[in-house]
């Protein structure tokens, strides 16, 4: 299969590399030095370095190119960016079909993924989300990591899973888009509020309660969205949320550590020099669970911290010491 991977960041390249042992893979870049950079070097050392192209890997720049060539095209940018993308597509007439990888709510209008390819392609394609508990380093590495594609048409989610699947990157196939996608970009918030915690030295117990209770944070808010309760238990919401709460390779737990710290937010988001999701996602996920009456107090909290100068420390405290009740 000819894939074309749309966005030459850490998480698309090593994708990238990953399917180019199989396939016939483009890795699409938008900005000219990066390209230079990249074919001189066969590496993407801003975004991924220490991980070396394989021979078959090709670079492209000129996006139309990328896009005739491709059998299936794969959207690997930030939320911001998948907009912009799909309506070039879109302009293009594009009707090879199309997955994304991006994890989060689009900011400005709390919609997620699926929906804004809709409002951009229409139903013209078939497409769906790649998503899971995968940190771009070791899926480079080719180290084992397994994945969920979820597309609303079933046969062709379980079509592309086997087209995609390997042994190293184990793909399984699911109907729940809304389900995994809410579970991919919600988990990058508990990973701030698991990240003050922990750069806090509250310990493993409370990072243990606040990676449970954020579980039923973003079960909660899925089920409200039309998510399969089943889901949340999976690869794409429980798996992710533990991997990234958990991982010293997590740019969102990264964050609520250096919170903890004293840094201010700003300065993090500079120095990390990648996008951290769970940042502008926050607060698109506290409004709309206002708009559909879910309670999400740690999404909450981390709001508090990342915009209204809530110190980490009573933020959490305030977490842990909220009055009891009923588990379920």
């Amino acid at each position: 299969m000819k894939i074309a991977v749309f966005g030459a960041g850490a998480w698309g390249t090593a994708l990238a590399i990953s399917l180019a042992a199989r396939h016939e893979v483009c890795l699409w870049t938008r900005n000219p030095a990066q390209l230079t950079e990249m074919s001189n070097e066969r590496a993407n050392r801003r975004y991924l370095p220490g991980f070396p192209f394989p021979d078959s890997l090709k670079i492209e720049l000129k996006f139309e190119q990328a896009l005739d060539r491709a059998d299936l095209s794969l959207v690997v940018v930030p939320t911001a960016g998948l907009r912009p993308v799909v309506r070039q597509m879109a302009a293009m007439g594009a009707n090879n079909p199309l997955l994304w990888a991006c994890k989060g709510f689009e900011s400005g209008t709390a919609k997620l993924p699926h929906q804004v390819v809709a409002e951009e392609m229409g139903c013209k394609i078939e497409c769906g989300v790649l998503s899971g508990p995968s940190f771009a380093q070791e899926v480079a590495k080719g180290l084992p990591t397994a994945l969920t594609l979820a597309a609303d048409n079933v046969l062709f989610a379980h079509a592309m899973a086997l087209e995609l699947h390997s042994q190293k990157l184990r793909i399984y196939s699911s109907s729940d888009v809304v389900g995994v996608e809410v579970g991919g970009a919600v988990k990058n918030v508990m990973a701030i509020a698991a990240g003050i915690s922990d750069g806090m030295g509250f310990g493993y117990n409370a990072r243990a309660a606040l990676i449970t209770r954020g579980l039923a944070e973003i079960g909660r808010l899925g089920a409200a969205m039309g998510g399969h309760a089943e889901t949340f238990m999976g690869l794409a919401s429980a798996g992710d949320l533990i991997l990234t709460c958990t991982g010293d390779l997590s740019r969102n737990r990264t964050v609520g550590l250096r919170l903890a710290q004293g840094q201010k937010l700003d300065a993090i988001l500079a120095e990390l020099g990648h996008i951290a999701e769970g940042v502008h996602t926050a607060r698109e996920v506290l409004r709309l669970a206002e708009s559909l009456n879910v309670e999400m107090p740690i999404t909450r909290a981390v709001c508090q911290v990342l915009f209204e100068g809530m110190p980490p420390g009573r933020a959490v405290e305030a977490l842990l010491s909220r009055e009891p009740k009923a588990e379920n």
